[in-house]
């Protein structure tokens, strides 16, 4: 999904729909460089740097899931202070890491000291659940290079790389204090103050399977073979070199293959940043936010891994350079991580372009909004749940015991003012003939919104149901 229009507004929009089931949010807002961009005026005063991303971080973290993180690009200017912010906005405890990233790998003279990094910052909704579901990244050739193919295998066996890893672990443990004959008929024992890291079923299980290594001659002490293609990876850390995640001329060179030299846009991520989050922080399937799109690259990483994205850009852009470039991904463009990635093509995106606010001024609903949009916001403001109806019954669900139903906009097919947007007995039949239908031993209260109700007071008092009229009882999320 790519969206034009203000972020904000936009993040209010897909709250109602969203609101706990975004997995991963990146965004790059404007550094407050006091220099200025074509796209972005990035030359705010601090104040209102503060002032425009307090309210952003608010609704993002309403957004982002249970396992959830959130990421964002920084640099010294606004860097600390967005720690602050964020420690305010998810919590201290929430804070995982602030990863450097090398973005430079050639010096520049020109200040007094080179700026040659960037900062990533990153919060989860739950830290300890966060920390099981997070993925390793995998090794790099300079850490995998220890593999070695000795066998001289085929480079399409999985196999073909390995390494010996010592087979003793520190202590003494009476059932690992086996004797161990090596093939040359030697015989080993563990060394003094350690005892071999198994028991001795388990070891003849290893060399039954041709897993146990002795050496070139056959004879020394045995340690276990380890495939490369075994290794789950390595826990990320903070120190995010060039050679791991791109740098700045790497993501101008891409951005201009894509969109000519002529184009700039201040500060672009090279995809390999961008994959190496997503490859961290989610897995293919995963829903993938980013509010400040800027010229697509989380947009295009996302797609090109397998994960669903939403992306929101304010600026004509979304249209001239965004959707033409997730095009170019869907046409199988080989840029970036294309080759890595083992991307060819296919898939899709919808472009949408922000409506009218649901709200007005006063914070009462619009009279054109359409009924699925109102329902959203009525079902969120009464569950705080995204909602997944299908907008062609009165009936929204039924939540915690209570169930909430809109009359509006003719959803019975009943046009005529006062019609079937006012509860009436009849309009109340068909609303319960919904609720049995979907909760047949359901006997709850029940919540109805609509124009008025003819129903008397004691009548609604009996059928255990609370009416709220639109627009007036309709109020904006604050």
């Amino acid at each position: 999904m790519l969206i034009q229009g203000d972020n904000l507004e936009a993040l209010k929009a897909l709250l109602p729909f969203y609101a706990g089931r975004v997995k991963c949010i990146y965004i790059d807002p404007p550094y407050n460089t006091r220099s200025a961009f074509e796209q972005y005026d990035d030359n705010l005063e601090h104040t209102q740097w503060l002032a425009m991303i307090w309210p952003r971080l608010e609704l993002l973290r309403d957004l982002l899931a249970e396992d959830g993180s959130i990421w964002v690009s920084i640099d010294d200017h606004e860097g600390h202070y967005l720690k602050v912010i964020m420690d305010e906005v998810f919590g201290r405890s929430r804070f995982i890491a602030n990863n450097v990233w090398q973005k430079r790998y050639s010096r520049e003279n020109r200040g007094s000291i080179g700026d040659a990094h960037e900062y990533v910052t990153v919060y989860a909704q739950e830290p300890e659940l966060f920390k099981k579901v997070r993925n390793r990244v995998p090794l790099n050739e300079e850490q995998a290079k220890i593999y070695k193919n000795p066998d001289n295998r085929s480079e399409t066996d999985p196999r073909k790389r390995w390494r010996g890893l010592p087979m003793t672990a520190q202590g003494y443990r009476p059932n690992q204090m086996y004797e161990i004959v090596a093939p040359s008929g030697r015989v080993h024992r563990p060394p003094e103050g350690r005892c071999w890291s198994m028991i001795e079923p388990e070891f003849l299980k290893l060399k039954a399977a041709n897993r146990i290594y002795w050496g070139k001659n056959g004879d020394s002490q045995p340690s276990v073979i380890r495939f490369l293609s075994e290794v789950e990876g390595l826990v990320p850390w903070t120190w995010w070199p060039h050679s791991d995640a791109g740098h700045t001329d790497e993501s101008k060179k891409e951005a201009n293959e894509l969109f000519g030299s002529d184009v700039s846009f201040g500060t672009p991520k090279p995809e390999r940043l961008i994959e190496r989050i997503l490859r961290i922080a989610t897995n293919p399937g995963d829903l993938v936010l980013d509010s400040f799109l800027g010229s697509g690259t989380t947009a295009a990483v996302a797609h090109k891994m397998g994960r669903r994205y939403i992306g929101i850009e304010m600026g004509e852009h979304a249209r001239t350079h965004c959707a033409p470039r997730l095009q170019k991904v869907i046409d199988g463009e080989q840029g970036g991580i294309s080759g890595s990635a083992g991307w060819k093509g296919g898939g899709g995106f919808r472009f949408y372009r922000l409506g009218p606010p649901v709200f007005d001024e006063e914070g009462h609903i619009r009279q054109d909004i359409r009924f699925p949009v109102l329902a959203a916001h009525i079902w969120f403001s009464e569950t705080d749940r995204p909602w997944d109806g299908s907008g062609d019954s009165p009936l929204l669900g039924i939540e915690d015991g209570r169930a909430h139903a809109l009359l509006y906009n003719g959803i019975l097919g009943d046009k005529r003012p006062g019609g079937g947007n006012v509860l009436t007995r009849a309009t109340l039949a068909l609303i319960r003939e919904d609720i049995a239908k979907l909760a047949p031993d359901f006997d709850g209260p029940l919540t109805v919104y609509g124009e008025q109700s003819r129903l008397t007071p004691a009548t609604l008092d009996r059928e255990r149901i609370t009416f709220k009229q639109t627009p007036y009882d309709v109020k904006a999320r604050a």
